[in-house]
């Protein structure tokens, strides 16, 4: 067992959380992340292993080099209510 210490930043004690497999530490104030030594290797390594998303009609241009007919608009209404997928890394700090 670890004992807990003090953001370096703000000064508030830092949170431990277990995060698909890596322990960091986080501060609930100012949402500073601390990693011991290896867990950034760890990141990095499943950063490297983790399968590249997958190649859309929206962001690919046809042979013409225009996008697919119907445009951006069509996908969602012209509304602008897209919503981004997340990576893995972004959710494991969320």
């Amino acid at each position: 067992m670890t004992v807990p210490f003090d953001c370096p930043r703000c000064g508030t004690v830092l949170t431990m959380a277990d995060r698909a497999g890596v322990e960091i530490d986080y501060c609930s104030t100012c949402r500073g992340v601390w990693l011991d030594r290896g867990e950034l290797d760890k990141i990095i390594e499943r950063a490297k292993a983790a399968p590249a998303p997958p190649v859309s009609a929206w962001t690919t241009p046809n042979a013409s080099g225009r996008q697919p007919e119907g445009g951006h608009q069509r996908g969602h209404g012209g509304r602008g209510d897209h919503v981004r997928r997340k990576s893995w890394l972004r959710e494991m700090f969320d």
